[in-house]
């Protein structure tokens, strides 16, 4: 129960980033927490849970999207979030960051659904472009042209609001 508790409500957020719904999030975390717990015997570090554990979440998310949405086209208007995960002792500055932050996240979220699944991994979650490879299956220069116009493409959305 520790380790839920520890885990959980970053995880629920790491889905949801993804997911953009917080039913499918909801669902996504509880089905890695018990794949994680059922496959516990396979990782030789327990200091890297965490990482693992988010490795199993956003597969998980990105199977989901696939196997439900196979035209990769999502509604982004459906919810809106920040990159916070607590709102306690924000400051005047803090304030205006999050306001910021949170319309670069919603710009981010009308890009193409992979512009933003990818932007998301490498910015918000901060994956390298070899680990984003290994996680969207696609090729290091896909990944770095994909990243690329993913960035000039939200660049050019935040410009225009």
């Amino acid at each position: 129960m520790e380790i839920y508790r520890r885990y959980y409500k970053a995880m629920y957020n790491t889905a949801y980033r993804i997911l953009k719904n917080g039913m499918d999030a909801e669902d996504i975390m509880q089905e890695a927490f018990l794949n994680a717990f059922t496959k516990l015997e396979k990782l030789e570090n327990d200091k890297l849970f965490g990482p693992w554990l988010k490795r199993i979440v956003i597969n998980l998310s990105l199977s989901h999207i696939k196997k439900s949405k196979p035209n990769d086209e999502l509604d982004w208007d459906r919810v809106e979030h920040t990159l916070h995960d607590d709102d306690q002792g924000v400051s005047e500055e803090d304030t205006s960051t999050t306001s910021i932050t949170s319309k670069i996240v919603q710009t981010l979220h009308t890009l193409k659904q992979n512009y933003s699944t990818i932007l998301s991994l490498h910015l918000i979650e901060g994956y390298d472009y070899d680990e984003i490879c290994d996680i969207m299956d696609i090729t290091p220069a896909n990944c770095r042209t994909m990243i690329s116009r993913a960035k000039e493409s939200l660049r050019k959305k935040i410009e225009i609001a």
